[in-house]
């Protein structure tokens, strides 16, 4: 359904850092591709299974703003991954929200294993094993 997601940084340099650390954890590996638009702003391209994920200086020079309400979710393979991407995002300057990394029912969706946090711009990023 998805190409891709774009989300603004305000600092480059250490969303790569966190996201090279964060999105590793989930396999992706080497370099994201670099762009510099035609304004100038500089932008990665991090590709991994069909997916893109975006990170990009905001085109029209205000500083980056997380959306409110919104959330990007990583499928993970197990429940382990799910907290190894917690640990790594809390590591490479993310913020731990919501509950601790674990098991939640989800009603009719059945028993998921989540975690939480925000990215050094204050995205908010899920984690996401489903059993079953």
């Amino acid at each position: 359904m998805f190409n891709h997601i774009m989300v603004g940084t305000s600092d480059i340099e250490k969303s790569k850092s966190f996201y090279d650390a964060v999105l590793g954890t989930l396999g992706f590996e080497g370099e994201p591709l670099p762009h510099t638009a035609a304004t100038g702003h500089k932008r990665l391209f991090y590709r991994h299974n069909g997916g893109t994920l975006c990170l990009s200086e905001p085109i029209n020079n205000e500083p980056a703003s997380a959306a409110n309400g919104a959330t990007i979710g990583f499928k993970c393979d197990s429940p382990e991954q799910v907290a190894r991407f917690h640990d790594v995002a809390v590591a490479n300057g993310g913020t731990s929200i919501e509950d601790p990394p674990g098991p939640r029912d989800g009603g009719a969706l059945g028993t998921m294993h989540l975690s939480y946090v925000r990215d050094p711009d204050g995205h908010k990023l899920c984690a996401i094993h489903r059993a079953g």
